[in-house]
């Protein structure tokens, strides 16, 4: 039977007003926070909502777009919400206490420039405490689940909520390294930067049992006869004159473990290699593993090989073997405990803080060369552009025929292989790098966001010093790994998605539209344009990135651009991926270093009925839980690194006070200059008052600092020679000044561009001049 279109259209209903649209909006979320269901509220469900069709959709797209514009609205890929609105489950810090004695939150990260002053959060105290669990308090950090306080009074907290999980106690401690004097007298040399160069009198009765050069926590006591601030030693956590000291110190300032519970490490001791039980037999699939050097632990690896099938001419058949860690840590026990506590391995220059104990994970699940492993394997058909036609998932039992590092693997491509390469070149190398070829294909049509920012590593000496900084090369090797792994982690998010299984998507953001206004008014600056109107695509940003290649600018245009970017997270709700221009996606090739993956392979399992390891029956609350925790636990692992990269480097430079380098400005406010030295990447700062005798005025849109007198300007970007003055290892910070006149005139002297030609703002300008 056809159906034929009624001759008189039933009447439309009528728009919504904004207040309608916002009202809905707001009740949704808060019904979302409640339950801990995970909802999308984007067009569609307004539009659904209100009944509104046919070409009436077009005049509801124009009126989100002005509730957006005006910052009444926030759009997280397609999903709306209002702004400053708190998802169901928040990572928080607890602040205070309100007239009541009841606990105060705020969100940990919040961007107050953008979205105005924190939200509070009224922490109710859990009504039956478990006997043990530790009560939160003023300072610590939790997970919150959060929502909106119908009742709340206009000064009072707009969100209610009760704690999910203490995740790290008060630090009202300082940790910092205690020194001792030939006289006896000691001090205490704080860790932070910002309290670096204020030194803390300790006496010879609040040491303990702590001495010359432990790193400690120490508790104020106020101030001393002469005024000097006092501290007594609470803990000692360590000797900074052993191996590894200046990682323990980002360790411990973190709190991140270091130790597996002795129960863990049981399963780990106790724990059987896999056998054929729910697997496909491929051990005589020729997969290899194409790693760093170095690497200990290798969860993945690959082959490829010519698609025979008539519809795919040209084509290829790639599959991508990951190690199945969920065979081995299943939901809930000691291992996957001590697993989701660190949510992540934490790599430094003098050590590796892993997610799993050595026994997982550089044992029975690393992928080593002609031994049998288990695996979860992906086998995907793409075209010879590179498309992917379709995939499917096995759980397989699996014998690397070759472990293989990125440099040996591009020697052989290149043709100069190896003993271990040779044999490997007509039936696996040959064929995987045609097949990355194809897929790099897809990659340019999908135009990904394209940073090119060069990624320093440090060597060290045997005592653990710096030997030298080096930049490794960027091979295509190591693009075919992260293409074939980003076709693999696409293919689990979508088999999920199809099986209407849930799981922790990696999502990112679309930049916000302040930071794309700001990105784009210091754009101006330098005469290059940022097209406005339209929706936001990484291409538009691949166009600018490519006007400033091989330019002198190049590399700061990349930071800034990079800076403009949210910042990737976990969640259980998808909005797709901004840098990768990718509408779904999760990670499923690490489970041995991140917990997510884990989550995935265990969502895997149970949708596709693979055996045992299936993730247990999990809603979305408790999934938003693990996906704030891990996403947080990311940030805390990149801050470790990075401090201890910044004291490595510190200690480093330390006997080179007075010596000059050559620098870029990374970074400008009205303090004074963030500065990155060229040979090592350093990082450090000349306070504005050593800049000279006139007053330097801060102009942000520019990214400038410049002399009210002479015009002299200092712009982010700018090359300058700097001298050091001072460096505090323990705190990781350097100081420096800049060196000399021919310094100066290195810097862009006002009015000068740095590109040619004028913006049209300045011609028309110039034209009301004349």
């Amino acid at each position: 039977m056809i159906r034929q279109k009624s001759e008189t259209a039933s009447p439309s209903p009528a728009l919504p007003s904004r207040e309608d649209i916002l009202a809905f909006i707001a009740r949704e979320r808060e019904a979302m926070s409640k339950s801990g269901h995970a909802g999308k509220i984007g067009k569609r469900e307004i539009a659904r909502a209100f009944g509104i069709k046919g070409a009436d959709r077009v005049e509801l797209k124009r009126l989100i777009g002005e509730l957006e514009s005006e910052g009444a609205l926030e759009r997280r890929g397609k999903r709306l919400t209002r702004p400053g609105f708190l998802p169901a489950v928040v990572l928080a810090d607890i602040t205070g206490r309100d007239r009541d004695g009841e606990l105060i939150a705020v969100p940990a990260e919040w961007n107050a420039d953008e979205l105005g002053p924190a939200p509070r959060i009224l922490v109710h105290a859990p009504r039956r405490p478990r006997p043990g669990e530790p009560l939160p308090g003023v300072g610590d950090r939790a997970l919150i689940r959060a929502e909106p306080d119908r009742d709340a009074g206009p000064d009072e907290p707009p969100y209610a909520g009760r704690v999910v999980k203490l995740l790290s106690r008060a630090r009202g401690r300082i940790i910092g390294v205690l020194r001792i004097a030939e006289n006896g007298a000691a001090r205490l040399e704080p860790v932070e930067k910002k309290q670096a160069g204020r030194e803390l009198v300790i006496a010879a009765e609040d040491r303990g049992e702590a001495g010359d050069g432990d790193l400690v926590a120490v508790d104020l006591l106020g101030k001393g006869r002469y005024g000097q601030p006092r501290a007594r030693v609470r803990e000692r956590l360590g000797s900074l004159s052993s191996e590894k000291a200046i990682s323990l110190i980002a360790l411990r300032t973190h709190g991140i473990p270091d130790e597996f519970r002795a129960e863990a490490l049981a399963e780990a001791a106790q724990a059987k290699t896999a056998s054929l039980d729910h697997r496909e037999d491929w051990r005589k699939l020729p997969l290899v593993t194409i790693d760093p050097p170095d690497a200990k632990d290798h969860d993945d690896a690959v082959f490829a090989e010519p698609d025979e099938s008539p519809d795919n001419d040209g084509g290829f058949v790639v599959t991508v073997a990951i190690a199945d860690v969920a065979y081995y840590v299943r939901p809930h026990s000691a291992l996957d405990k001590d697993a989701l506590e660190r949510g992540n391995s934490v790599y430094f220059p003098d050590r590796v803080v892993p997610m799993l104990p050595e026994r997982i994970s550089n044992d029975l699940c690393s992928l080593r060369p002609n031994e049998d492993r288990p695996a979860l394997a992906v086998r995907m058909r793409i075209t010879a552009k590179g498309r992917k036609l379709d995939y499917t998932f096995h759980r397989i039992m699996m014998r690397s025929k070759a472990k293989l590092n990125y440099a040996q693997a591009q020697e052989a491509i290149d043709g100069r292989p190896d003993a271990t390469c040779a044999p490997l070149m007509e039936s696996v190398l040959t064929p995987l790098y045609h097949a990355y070829q194809a897929a790099d294909h897809a990659r340019e049509l999908r135009a990904p966001l394209d940073l090119e920012l060069p990624e320093r590593k440090i060597l060290l000496k045997p005592d653990g010093t710096v030997d030298r900084v080096v930049v490794p090369p960027r091979l295509a090797t190591h693009r075919l790994i992260e293409e074939f792994m980003i076709l693999a982690n696409v293919a689990a998010a979508e088999v999920l998605e199809d099986n209407r299984q849930t799981l922790i998507y990696r999502a990112h953001d679309e930049p916000s539209r302040e930071k794309v206004a700001a990105l784009s008014e210091f754009l101006a600056t330098i005469g290059v344009k940022l097209a406005k109107g339209q929706v936001l695509r990484p291409s538009h940003f691949n166009v600018i990135l490519a006007r400033v290649r091989g330019m002198e600018h190049e590399n700061i245009v990349n930071e800034i651009i990079l800076r403009t970017q949210a910042q990737a997270e976990y969640t259980h709700e998808n909005y797709g991926h901004f840098g990768l221009n990718l509408r779904r996606y999760a990670h499923f090739t690490s489970p041995i270093r991140r917990y997510a993956d884990l989550v995935v392979h265990r969502a895997l399992i149970r949708a596709l009925k693979f055996g045992p390891g299936a993730m247990a029956d999990t809603g979305a609350g408790e999934l938003a839980e693990v996906a704030a925790r891990i996403s947080g636990a990311e940030r805390r692992a990149m801050a470790a690194e990075r401090e201890t990269v910044d004291r490595l480097i510190a200690a480093h430079l330390a006997d080179q006070i007075g010596a000059r380098f050559s620098a870029r400005i990374s970074g400008v406010t009205r303090a004074g200059l963030f500065v990155r030295l060229l040979d090592t990447g350093a990082d450090g700062f000349v306070p504005a008052a050593t800049l000279g005798r006139e007053y330097y005025r801060y102009d942000e849109s520019a990214h400038a600092l410049t002399a009210s007198g002479s015009g002299e300007s200092y712009r982010l970007g700018d090359m300058i020679e700097v001298k050091l003055v001072e460096a505090a290892p323990i705190a990781g910070a350097l100081r420096f000044e800049v060196a000399g006149s021919s310094a100066r005139r290195s810097a862009t002297p006002a009015g000068k561009r740095l590109f040619a030609g004028r913006t049209r703002a300045e011609k028309k300008k110039k034209q009301r001049r004349k």
